[in-house]
């Protein structure tokens, strides 16, 4: 497969990037020891969100279970009125994702049983599509009697033709705008032609080091308290971390580019893509504690690699043994992971097409030479 990959080394200072249930930062073992840990799915949502500000246009899905609302909103919009468009969007929610009738009757609102990953331009293009459907049959979504058997076979036959609109309606959207569906992938267990497998690949972030979580008592003073009483209004503990983190994200080219995919784009387009999924990878931070303990920091090393073929191929065993602080720990891994990669590269044959480094390079061109293989 033609692949994108990138290695990145990251320190962190006191935080709690990712937390488990009962507040304290995640952790792994590995290699015998007690590693930190940032979940992948921890870091897919942040990377997302980051995706979304520098490239709106191309990262424009949302996921929710709030769909029905947007959808009428969009046949209200191709001329259908609002009486039927309501019932068509639940016809469409139904499809998608089983329409919640029960949540509709306790308190009015409209929404789906389980998320849904739509972008704004499939939202629109289910519209149109509807709408056709509406205009060529315009009592296709009416609700109807279901006294005797004729009443009963018309009932029948009209869901299987409003069934099959719906079908075709989600299956004739293309994913122009949806570059964050592409990447990270969608799945729709009641139509699986509509599950989207996701060109990105993610690994979860590992301390190269052993690592344990700490804990920080903290107090706080009632501003009006007698001041004759020395009491805190409030104490507590929280549970932080820090350390030094390998990750890794990747790219499938090829599938990125398949046709239920990106295939609708220009490969300038795809570059887009390409290169804000690169910068958030790189900068985007989870925020967890964002305020109390910001950890908003750079990484130290990324090895960007671009292969023409093969698989992905992740360098987190270079901590198997786990790095030990002398001069720090950010230069030791730095060190640990190039070798590392020089090894597999002699021993296995590792063969790529581009390689490029930060700080050997500024970001800007790191980014630039990447992109410039997407095709």
């Amino acid at each position: 497969m033609r692949l994108i990959e990138l290695h990145v080394l990251q320190s962190f200072p006191v935080s709690c990037l990712n937390r488990d249930d009962v507040g304290a930062p995640k952790t792994a073992v590995f290699g015998g020891c007690t590693r930190a840990r940032i979940s992948s799915q921890c870091l897919k949502r942040a990377i997302r969100e980051a995706a979304h500000e520098l490239a709106p246009l191309a990262f424009a899905g949302q996921r929710s279970r709030l769909i029905i609302q947007p959808l009428a909103k969009a046949l209200e919009e191709k001329g259908v009125d609002t009486g039927r468009s309501n019932e068509a969007a639940k016809a469409v929610g139904e499809h998608l994702a089983t329409f919640d009738r029960e949540k509709e009757q306790k308190d009015g609102t409209l929404q789906v049983k389980t998320l849904m990953f739509l972008s704004p331009g499939e939202t629109a293009a289910i519209a149109t599509s509807v709408a056709e459907a509406i205009a060529a049959t315009p009592d296709l979504f009416d609700p109807l009697p279901a006294g005797g058997k004729e009443d009963k076979k018309r009932v029948a036959a009209r869901q299987k033709a409003a069934e099959k609109a719906c079908k075709e309606a989600v299956r004739t959207a293309q994913l122009k705008d949806a570059a964050d569906i592409a990447i990270f992938g969608r799945m729709v267990a009641s139509d699986h032609t509509l599950t989207v497998e996701g060109a990105g690949m993610f690994s979860h972030a590992l301390s190269t080091h052993k690592a344990d979580n700490d804990l920080d008592f903290f107090s706080a003073v009632d501003d009006l308290k007698d001041t004759d009483d020395a009491g805190a209004g409030h104490t507590g503990t929280l549970e932080f971390t820090s350390a030094c983190y390998y990750r890794y994200a990747a790219l499938n080219l090829g599938l990125l580019a398949d046709a239920d995919h990106l295939g609708a784009l220009s490969a300038d387009e795809r570059r887009v893509v390409v290169d804000a999924f690169i910068r958030a990878t790189l900068l985007a931070v989870p925020g967890a504690r964002k305020n109390s303990m910001n950890a908003h920091t750079l990484p130290a090393y990324v090895l960007g690699v671009v292969k023409a073929k093969g698989q992905p191929i992740q360098l987190v065993n270079a901590f198997e043994q786990p790095v030990r602080p002398r001069d720090g720990l950010a230069a030791a891994s730095v060190g640990a992971l190039k070798a590392h990669y020089e090894h597999l590269k002699g021993t296995w044959g590792v063969e790529t097409v581009a390689e490029f480094a930060i700080p050997d390079v500024t970001l800007e061109a790191f980014c630039k030479g990447i992109a410039a293989h997407v095709i």
